[in-house]
């Protein structure tokens, strides 16, 4: 840490250096004007003088003047052009000809003093370096040695000339300039501690600039280019290749059940990972992309120039390396992946479009079952346009009443009367026509709508149930969802309460999928819900959870066997072993039964063969309004219904 700081701190000085170098030819003008006059006035002196040894320094400050002049010209066009470098050979050659000229001012003025008694040649002499040493000290303060020392070979050789002279006017102004001498200096000191004070302050801010810069575009904690960069990236891209119809392929990735493991084994060991997946990233995709983390789990790769099957490649090289586990300290996590292909311009002609595909992908990679790649089509976008016309219409359906309910009866098996209805929801989409519960119950689950449509589905059904004759029970099939919510006893009591519904007639249908993901809470509301009286169904009977053990852990009073096993009862000899092994199930554990879709007289022979309590299905009716519930429970025994034989089966009896 010390050598990188350190050479931190080189890196620093070496650009500060550089600035000052820069700034000595950053004005070659002015350079060129102190040249040009310094020439002008050693030829003014070398016609005034018959001395040999004048003309020779006049020369000599010719020369340097004039190679001084292009050498400034020729590094002030490179830099103009961003091609210069102010390397050390420049910063010498500088100094060597600012003191070659320095000294040759200072040595033309001694040469004059003491060998021209002419006192114009004098004063041209002696203004010339008092001049020239009091600009250069503050325009090459940015390295103050140079400053300095042209001040010294300027000033002092003249100096030195005045107090040979002899007069006292000559030796006063010599030790005035001595002093000058020492006070240009002072300047020359000030003023370079104040430009680099200015140069450390421009390279501070600049420093600060790119680190924000960093932090905007830069995940901190894996290092990659984050969502805006990421966007910038593609937008860029989708600017120069769209133009030549080039093939552009997104990769969206995410890391499954990525949240379990942080809830887990902590946020700490989440982190570890995302830095792991992105190294295993960079690995794989060894520069044929660029990478980021979009947020969360989830990263996206943009593979320019790439096609659909390329790309594919990519993504299952991806899966299959992260089958590999991750070692993080003292755990070792097999993590899978899913990602979303989405390739321009087949699926989108420009970012927002091809992100948005690349991400239906992903989904569609999900629903799959993880640990896949996915790869974009139009149909995934037909469901999507689905999808969302239906959660946009159910937001609307439950205020402006266009969920309705229906009731289809369960007949007793015994007596032929009505012994229960199930209410079924139905909704008909003023622009999508009926809608199947099957997929809008699903979508309301994601919406978060389920609580407040289990809400109105109880009020509803205990409204028309009140107002049915005799003790007919109302069904109600409770969504998985909305048994892990704690609104659910509310609402049934809610609903009960306003409708005046004794608790006894209103049953809860469940399926066997509760019992998949079940934290104790669904137990909890099940048991409270059966604690105020009401009835619990298990539907769907032996199509889901593989387990019985749940038939002791929680008292259903009805098992419903699921239409598939009832369809075919007639033809297939298992169906019909698994029905009657059902029946005598239900019937050992006091339970009630119902087959669901019975449609022939067969099926119904086979129902009551098995021992089933009650049926189902459309051989007796199709789901009808409350008001056509009413007028065949009224009516009696169901035609058909009725046990044709003398012998009467009771129910099966709880024991106390």
């Amino acid at each position: 840490m010390l050598e990188k700081r350190m050479a931190q701190r080189t890196g620093q000085e070496a650009d500060v250096r550089q600035s000052l170098v820069e700034s000595l030819y950053a004005s070659p003008a002015s350079l060129t004007i102190g040249a040009a006059t310094g020439t002008a006035v050693g030829i003014a002196i070398s016609s005034l003088s018959d001395f040999a040894a004048i003309h020779a320094v006049v020369i000599a400050v010719c020369v340097v003047a004039a190679l001084r002049v292009v050498s400034a010209i020729f590094f002030h066009r490179q830099l103009v052009r961003g091609t210069a470098v102010a390397s050390r050979n420049w910063e010498l050659a500088y100094e060597l000809g600012a003191w070659a000229y320095s000294g040759l001012l200072g040595l033309m003025g001694f040469v004059t003093l003491i060998g021209s008694g002419n006192p114009v040649i004098h004063m041209l002499s002696v203004s010339m370096a008092t001049g020239y040493a009091g600009g250069i000290s503050g325009r090459n303060a940015g390295r103050v040695q140079i400053a300095i020392g042209q001040v010294c070979l300027a000033l002092l050789p003249t100096a030195t000339g005045l107090w040979m002279e002899g007069s006292t006017g000559y030796r006063v102004l010599s030790i005035a300039m001595v002093a000058m001498v020492l006070g240009l200096a002072e300047i020359s000191s000030t003023t370079h501690r104040i430009v680099v004070q200015a140069l450390i302050g421009k390279r501070d801010k600049s420093l600060l600039a790119e680190k924000f810069e960093r932090l905007a575009r830069f995940d901190s904690l894996t290092g990659l280019e984050n969502r805006m960069a990421m966007q910038m990236r593609l937008r860029d891209i989708f600017e120069t290749s769209q133009k030549r119809n080039d093939a552009v392929a997104i990769l969206w990735m995410d890391v499954d059940r990525f949240k379990e493991i942080n809830d887990s084994l902590g946020h700490m060991v989440g982190d570890q990972l995302l830095r792991a997946v992105a190294e295993r990233l960079d690995e794989v995709v060894q520069g044929r992309g660029r990478i980021a983390r979009f947020g969360g789990d989830e990263f996206v790769i943009i593979c320019p120039d790439t096609d659909r099957v390329t790309a594919a490649a990519i993504a299952q090289e991806i899966i299959t390396y992260f089958g590999h586990g991750f070692d993080l300290s003292d755990n070792h996590l097999q993590v899978t992946a899913s990602i979303g292909i989405a390739v321009a311009p087949q699926d989108g002609r420009d970012m927002d479009e091809l992100m948005q595909h690349a991400d239906l992908a992903l989904y569609e990679a999900k629903r799959e079952g993880r640990n896949r790649a996915s790869s974009f089509n139009w149909s995934l976008k037909e469901r999507f346009n689905r999808v969302h016309e239906v959660e946009t219409g159910l937001r609307r359906a439950l205020e402006t009443n266009e969920l309705k309910l229906l009731f289809q009866p369960i007949v007793d098996l015994e007596s032929g009367h009505i012994d229960a209805c199930e209410a079924l929801l139905r909704w008909d989409h003023p622009v999508l026509g009926p809608i199947s519960p099957g997929e809008f119950i699903p979508i309301a689950e994601s919406m978060g709508m389920i609580e407040a449509m289990t809400g109105w589905v109880l009020r509803e059904a205990c409204i028309a149930a009140a107002s049915w004759p005799g003790e007919v029970r109302i069904a109600i099939n409770i969504s998985p969802a909305s048994l892990k919510s704690h609104e659910l006893p509310g609402n049934v009591i809610a609903a009960l309460l306003e409708t005046g519904l004794p608790a006894r007639r209103l049953e809860l249908e469940v399926t066997e999928s509760i019992f998949l993901d079940d934290s104790g809470q669904t137990n909890t509301i099940l048991r409270e819900l059966q604690r105020i009286g009401l009835r619990l169904a298990l539907d769907d009977f032996g199509t889901g959870y593989s387990s019985l053990s749940y038939l002791r852990s929680y008292r259903f009073d009805t098992l419903k066997v699921d239409q598939s096993f009832m369809a075919g009862v007639s033809s297939n000899a298992e169906d019909r072993a698994i029905v009657r092994a059902i029946g005598n199930l239900a019937r050992d554990l006091a339970m009630d039964t119902v087959a669901e879709g019975i449609e022939t007289p067969d099926q119904l022979l086979h129902a009551r063969e098995a021992g089933f309590t009650n049926v189902q299905g459309y051989l007796f009716s199709r789901p009808v309004t409350s008001e056509r519930i009413a007028e065949m429970i009224a009516t009696g025994p169901l035609e058909g219904a009725e046990r044709p034989d003398p012998v009467i089966r009771k129910r099966p009896q709880r024991q106390a």
